[in-house]
């Protein structure tokens, strides 16, 4: 089933022309930005985006105005995926999935990240998430599995309507997101 619901909302997000990405990203970025969650934050976790994802450049742009520091994902050898800072001038080079990452530059530990924006393939109203099946973000945050409530980092996926679903069955190892933030109303 979670196969899919992956191939099915991976469709649908690349039938999208580019037009109707771009304004459904500046919809979802502003509501990124105007948040509780982003307000309160020093430390933002942001993805740098495969070609039909949600854009979150907005979002990265307004957290360096804002004095925020910024982190990107970067997918290790090891199957682990750490977060390494991105400034203006931070050199990037893509990974082995042809996805940019921030080259030597300082790391931080995923359990000091105050909000962590993250890409997803499919979700569902109970912020359940299918990723694109490589399994590094259940790892990376699989300290949160065991908590009754959120203190941090909390984690905000970002979506196009159109990667809705119904309902996913999610795994014992799978990480739920605090919020889902899309282009619907």
């Amino acid at each position: 089933m979670i196969a899919s619901q992956r191939s099915n909302a991976l469709g649908a997000r690349r039938s999208m022309s580019i037009e109707e990405r771009d304004s459904a990203s500046a919809i979802i970025n502003e509501k990124v930005i105007r948040s509780h969650e982003f307000f309160a934050a020093r430390s933002v976790a942001c993805y740098l985006p495969m070609q039909d994802e949600v854009d979150p450049s907005r979002i990265i742009e307004r957290a360096w105005c804002a004095n925020k520091r910024v982190f990107c994902p970067v997918i290790g050898n090891h199957g682990d995926m750490i977060y390494r800072q991105l400034d203006r001038d931070t050199t990037l080079q893509r990974n082995n999935f042809g996805l940019w990452e921030p080259v030597d530059s300082t790391s931080i530990a995923a359990q000091q990240l105050d909000l962590v924006i993250t890409p997803l393939v499919a979700f569902d109203n109970n912020n359940n998430r299918i990723g694109m099946g490589g399994g590094y973000f259940d790892r990376c945050f699989a300290f949160l599995g065991h908590r009754n409530r959120w203190l941090r980092p909390k984690l905000m996926g970002l979506a196009f309507a159109c990667q809705k679903v119904e309902e996913i069955d999610a795994n014992p190892w799978d990480i739920p997101l605090y919020s889902v933030i899309s282009n619907i109303d």
